[in-house]
């Protein structure tokens, strides 16, 4: 185990564990620390704790004290001449001609070094221009290029909901956020609508969408149970004793026969007789039904009638009306 501190130097930014060493630290105490870069001030947002040795990036640097009030004046001084170098810095950007948005410009706490942060479309030739900072401050120049969420976090604003930026507020890391997100939460493709001010998908989509997935997950059947259920038509019946499943029966029916009589004659399709005949259940043809009776008679009688007797179609006989007519003119020219 190993004891550690987290500092962060940026409101917002990332942590950083540091060594406090006999130190006593708690959270909110500012701190000077040595870093990659040098001498840094930062503030404790983690008070000391015991950590595994995995966890931790080694080497670990170390906490050199506590920042005292002069070294607040020297923060004060270098935040004044963050504005004088961010003006420079423009005049110089505009005089070269380089396509390149200056965002911030940052002081080391030791001024060993002065950062400028930028944003541009692709790669920019920046070589003249350092070394014309350079000239000017007479130490060391890194330029460094950002992305446009970076440019939010130090920016800040308000975001679509109309509260402070959560990535210039409380995250300190960017998490990958995809479409398939705004899709699980059944929000608006609309690029508009799921943005935020930077152009990028909405940090917040990252927020409940774990929650939208083991939902879907939960609610999704099983495979077994999938294929239990049969198919029905949209609307049917399938009783099998009302009116609407014998009308359905007698049109199967009459579509058949109408295929059969086609098959086997074309040309009794012509004689075929439109008039619907009944059944009786021993199978002897009976009259046709009238309008007139079919009209006084109740709903249930309708409808056991249609559950007993289906309606078909007589067979029409097949006559030879081509031989009568040649016959009765061979008779005539006698």
């Amino acid at each position: 185990m190993v004891k550690v501190v987290g500092v962060r130097f940026k409101h917002a930014g990332k942590i950083y564990y540091f060594d406090p060493g006999d130190i006593e630290l708690t959270a909110g105490d500012p701190v000077i620390v040595e870093t990659v870069r040098g001498i840094e001030y930062g503030q404790v947002v983690v008070a000391p704790k015991e950590v595994e040795e995995s966890d931790v990036v080694q080497p670990l640097k170390q906490v050199l004290r506590r920042a005292t009030e002069e070294d607040m004046e020297i923060l004060a001084e270098n935040a004044e001449k963050e504005r004088s170098a961010f003006q420079i810095g423009l005049e110089k950007i505009e005089k070269h001609g380089l396509p390149m948005k200056l965002v911030d410009v940052e002081y080391t706490f030791d001024n060993s070094k002065v950062i400028f942060y930028f944003t541009a479309d692709g790669r920019v030739d920046f070589r003249e221009l350092v070394k014309d900072l350079a000239s000017v401050f007479r130490t060391r120049i890194e330029l460094r290029q950002i992305g446009v969420r970076d440019q939010a976090k130090m920016l800040g604003g308000l975001g679509p909901c109309g509260r402070p930026l959560c990535c210039a507020t409380f995250l300190g890391d960017f998490e990958p956020v995809s479409i398939k997100m705004a899709k699980e939460q059944n929000l608006s493709l609309n690029p508009s609508k799921i943005s935020g001010i930077c152009g990028r998908l909405m940090c917040c989509l990252k927020y409940e969408a774990e929650v939208y997935k083991a939902e879907k997950e939960d609610g999704q059947p099983e495979a077994g149970e999938a294929g239990l259920e049969e198919p029905m038509m949209e609307g049917a019946c399938a009783c099998g004793e009302c009116a609407g499943c014998a009308f359905v029966d007698a049109a199967v029916e009459e579509s058949e026969t109408r295929d059969e009589l086609e098959e086997s004659d074309p040309q009794a399709e012509e004689d075929l007789e439109e008039t619907p005949v009944q059944e009786d259940e021993e199978g002897e043809a009976a009259a046709p039904i009238k309008e007139d009776n079919a009209q006084d008679g109740s709903s249930t009688s309708k409808s056991k009638g249609s559950r007993r007797r289906k309606r078909r179609y007589r067979r029409p006989r097949k006559r030879g009306k081509k031989d009568d007519r040649n016959q009765s003119r061979g008779n005539e020219k006698k």
